[in-house]
């Protein structure tokens, strides 16, 4: 069994060594038999020797068991310089060296000890030959990570090198963008100082060239209207002096006359009475006494009254009930505080058909011939007013859709009167309420919501529902002290004015418009802010006032029978007061509003009643506005020291 174990050993020795470039045995290198092999010059002998030196004698009959057959012709050599590519031929040398080496072993007496050399040689050596092909592997896997790492290297510093590149060039175009855009705006700069400059001394120069016209025209006008008035007083007074004498001798004429007329009269007058009177007691008295003595008309005089107290008791009753029914009905809304609509259909049918045709007559102007009557606001905003009431006429007349508006603003700065007097040139019914009134109604405000919309459709002309201070009630739904009732009050305007309408023209008026709520916000159209009067409007304001409370305050009022008992006011004289002074006025007054200037006024008048020959001389005038400047200043300084102890 030793014997074929060596001789496969050979074999695969020798099978290995053929495929050698140097015909030496090999596992994965040189293999040799030191020990018991020939010398090392036979085994390094040219490849052409070892071919003419091929074994005479075969292998053993014994190991075999066929040496009575011949063997066969060996086959042809062919040469092979390149074993390891090629299968074309075969190398025996290495072949017959290892029979050779089989054979001595064979011959040996050690040759198990031998094939166990052998076999631990080559097993060392196959263990050497893996750990320098685990080395190799190492040393390749390693050269492939640093090759890696080193390319890795490469492309991160090209990227970062191209990173600062790309950065590098984005600064320098940034740079060259902001100072291109520096350039440009100094240059725009320039040029728009440039234009305001032109432009301001542009409307220096029309301003200029406007106010030297305006005064050419105001003094031309100042001049004609001194002398129309200088001639209609001239006109007054001899007509006045020759009616003053007619009147005095016709009623010299008809005094007598008169006087035996009214006496006649007065005792025809008193007869009359005094018999009409005697006789009335003489039936009451005739009637009593026939009462009084027959029993049976006692008792039908006592029912009758019993019957007719009950008839009237409960007519009355009846009619309150009725009439409570139809005012209910018909009647002006319980929200409303005025109106220029009359608290019933019928009612004021006269004086609506006089207005109109008094405004058919005079469309678009007022009394004096001023726009808005006793509004005065600034122009730009009186010019809006007054163009959102002609638009509000042809809206009404081309049945499209009214707008609803807001105006807000310090108070007494003429909200409510602008809206009075845009439903009054705009041809539309009038209708104010407070939003301080909806809270008390509690749950009922709901239904005088609706009553209130309900009762505005009914107009024939269209209605302008004022509704001040607003944010009582049209505040933020989210507030905590909004109550219930509030929130439901507000939900039902918001449900009657979600559509435009055509009926009702909604206005808003508060100081605090922060305060209403979103939804209420988005019904608005149009919003008109009214900031308080600047000089030229309060020195407007001052003329009106001191024409309404000074110069016009001995006007009476129409009306015989009541000025037959009214004492006639004393007369109030001016001395001395002129434009300047009300100029003056004015400039002192700064951040009065229009309701401050009227009460202002209105002290005025107080201190000339209050003076012993009620005169209104400048040295008053000053004295009152100084006290009111003073007075203003003072409130402002509480209010703001209140505001900041909140």
């Amino acid at each position: 069994m030793a014997k074929t174990y060596a001789l496969g050993l050979i074999t695969a020795v020798a099978a290995s060594a053929s495929l050698s470039k140097n015909n030496c045995a090999y596992a994965d290198g040189p293999f040799s038999f030191s020990p018991f092999s020939t010398p090392s010059s036979n085994a390094s002998q040219p490849s052409s020797s070892s071919k003419q030196s091929a074994p005479s004698n075969p292998p053993s009959s014994s190991s075999t068991g066929d040496a009575a057959e011949p063997p066969p012709p060996p086959p042809p050599k062919v040469r092979n310089d390149h074993p390891r590519t090629t299968s074309a031929g075969f190398d025996p040398e290495p072949l017959e060296r290892g029979v050779q080496a089989l054979e001595k072993i064979s011959q040996s007496s050690s040759a198990k000890q031998v094939l166990e050399a052998i076999k631990k040689q080559e097993e060392t050596r196959q263990v050497e030959l893996n750990a320098k092909a685990a080395e190799y592997n190492a040393l390749k896997a390693q050269f492939e990570t640093e090759r890696q790492r080193v390319i890795y290297d490469e492309q991160k510093k090209l990227a970062q090198h191209q990173a600062q590149t790309k950065s590098q060039m984005a600064r320098y175009e940034d740079e060259l963008a902001r100072k291109r855009m520096q350039a440009e705006n100094e240059y725009h700069r320039s040029r728009n100082q440039e234009l305001v400059k032109l432009q301001e001394e542009s409307s220096i120069r029309q301003e200029q060239a406007r106010r030297a016209t305006e005064e050419q025209i105001q003094a031309q006008r100042r001049q004609t209207e001194r002398e129309k008035a200088e001639i209609e007083r001239e006109t007054i007074r001899v007509r006045a002096i020759a009616e003053a004498e007619g009147r005095a001798h016709e009623a010299k004429l008809a005094e007598d006359v008169n006087r035996r007329i009214l006496i006649d009269r007065a005792n025809a007058e008193r007869e009359k009475w005094v018999s009409a009177i005697n006789t009335t007691f003489d039936h009451i008295g005739g009637g009593l006494k026939a009462i009084l003595t027959d029993q049976n008309k006692l008792v039908v005089a006592v029912g009758g009254v019993t019957a007719l107290a009950a008839g009237v008791y409960t007519t009355r009753e009846g009619a309150k009930v009725i009439w409570s029914y139809v005012d209910r009905i018909l009647g002006q809304p319980s929200l409303i505080r005025e109106s220029s609509k009359g608290k019933y259909p019928w009612s004021g049918l006269f004086s609506r058909s006089i207005g109109t045709l008094s405004r058919g007559g005079n469309k678009g102007h007022t009394k004096d011939g001023k726009a808005f009557g006793d509004v005065i606001l600034h122009p730009s905003l009186q010019r809006r007013i007054e163009h959102l009431a002609n638009a509000t006429t042809n809206t009404k007349s081309h049945q499209a859709p009214f707008r609803n508006m807001l105006f807000y603003g310090p108070p007494g700065t003429g909200k409510t009167m602008a809206a009075r007097e845009m439903a009054r040139k705009s041809g539309l019914d009038y209708a104010l309420m407070t939003g301080g009134d909806v809270a008390p109604l509690g749950p009922q405000a709901v239904t005088k919501i609706h009553e209130l919309f309900d009762w505005a459709k009914k107009s024939r002309q269209g209605l302008l529902l004022f509704i001040d201070e607003a944010d009582a009630f049209l505040c933020e739904r989210n507030k905590t002290y909004m109550s219930e009732a509030q929130r439901s009050a507000l939900n039902a305007l918001l449900f009657r004015t979600g559509d435009q309408s055509k009926d009702i023209v909604l206005a808003l008026a508060t100081n605090r418009p922060g305060d209403l709520d979103s939804a209420v916000a988005d019904r608005i159209d149009e919003v008109l802010e009214f900031p308080l009067p600047g000089e030229e409007e309060r020195f407007k304001l001052l003329k009106l006032y001191l024409d309404k409370y000074i110069a016009q305050s001995e006007t009476r009022k129409p009306g015989w029978f009541r000025n037959l008992f009214k004492r006639q006011p004393q007369k109030i004289e001016m001395k001395g007061l002129t434009d300047d002074m009300l100029k003056e006025a004015a400039a002192k007054t700064d951040g009065f509003s229009g309701r401050e200037i009227a009460k202002l006024m209105a002290s005025v008048q107080a201190a000339v009643y209050g003076s012993e020959n009620c005169v209104l001389d400048p040295s008053l005038f000053r004295e009152v506005v100084d006290y009111k400047v003073a007075e203003h200043q003072q409130r402002r300084k509480l209010a703001g020291g209140d505001k900041g102890s909140v």
